[in-house]
C-alpha cells in the first residue's frame, strides 16, 4: 500500500479537512489547510484520496508512521504466535465426551490459541449437515466467553469446520502470566522476610497519607 500525499504533494484545490483533535472544519482551500498545518507545527496528510472532495487531516505523519509501523509488527507477532489448535467431535457424541472436548477447547482459547472444530461424518451422516451445523453452534454459544467464530460451519469433504478465534492475544495472556508470577514471587519474599514487608507496608502507607495532606 503506497504512502498517503502530504502537504505540498496534495493535489486537489479544496479539501475536506479534519484537524488535529478530530474535529472537522469542514471545506477549504488547500492553501488554507497548509497555512494551519504549519502554524500547528504539523503536517496535512491525504486520508481519504478519492472522496469529493478529498478528506485531509492535520497531524504529526511522523508519529503515526511510528505508531502504525508498531501495530502492524504486533499483529504479525500475534499472529505468529497463535497456534490453530483441533478439536474432533462425532455427530453422535455422548455429553460426557462433547463436555470433555468442550474444556479442552476453552483451555487452547484462554492461552490465546485459535480453535478449529471438526465433525467426522459417518456414512449415511454426510446428507444431514444441518445436525453437524447445530452442533458447531451450540460449541460456540458455549465457549463464546472466550472466544468469538472467525470462520462459520463450512463442509471439508466429509467433514464440517469451524474456527474458533480467542478474545485475547498471546501476548496479552503472557503478560498476565508473568505479572502474576512477579506478584507470587513478591509474596514468597514477603513471607520469608516479614519486617521487611511490614517495613514496606508502613511506608507505602505513609506516603498515601503524605499525598492525601
Amino acid at each position: 500500500m503506497s504512502e498517503p500525499r502530504t502537504n505540498d504533494r496534495i493535489r486537489a484545490n479544496e479539501i475536506r479537512l479534519v484537524g488535529p483533535s478530530g474535529e472537522q472544519v469542514g471545506v477549504v482551500k488547500l492553501e488554507v489547510a497548509l497555512r494551519l498545518a504549519q502554524e500547528a507545527n504539523l503536517d496535512l496528510v491525504e486520508v481519504a484520496p478519492n472522496s469529493k472532495p478529498p478528506v485531509a487531516k492535520i497531524m504529526d505523519y511522523g508519529k503515526f508512521k511510528y505508531e502504525a509501523a508498531q501495530k502492524a509488527k504486533e499483529a504479525r507477532r500475534n499472529q505468529a504466535n497463535t497456534v490453530l489448535k483441533e478439536v474432533r467431535f462425532r455427530l453422535k457424541i455422548d455429553s460426557h465426551d462433547y463436555e470433555t472436548k468442550k474444556k479442552r477447547a476453552i483451555g487452547f482459547l484462554e492461552a490465546g490459541d485459535k480453535v478449529k472444530a471438526m465433525i467426522q461424518f459417518r456414512g449415511r451422516e454426510q446428507s444431514r449437515p444441518e445436525l453437524g451445523v447445530r452442533l458447531l453452534q451450540k460449541f460456540a454459544e458455549e465457549v463464546q466467553e472466550y472466544g468469538a467464530v472467525e470462520s462459520t460451519p463450512t463442509i471439508d469433504g466429509r467433514n464440517m469446520t469451524m474456527i474458533i478465534g480467542p478474545h485475547r492475544s498471546k501476548s496479552d495472556v503472557k503478560g498476565e502470566a508473568a505479572a502474576r508470577r512477579s506478584a507470587a514471587k513478591e509474596a514468597a519474599r514477603a513471607a520469608k522476610n516479614p519486617k521487611v514487608a511490614a517495613e514496606k507496608a508502613a511506608a507505602a502507607t505513609k506516603t498515601s497519607a503524605d499525598t492525601a495532606e
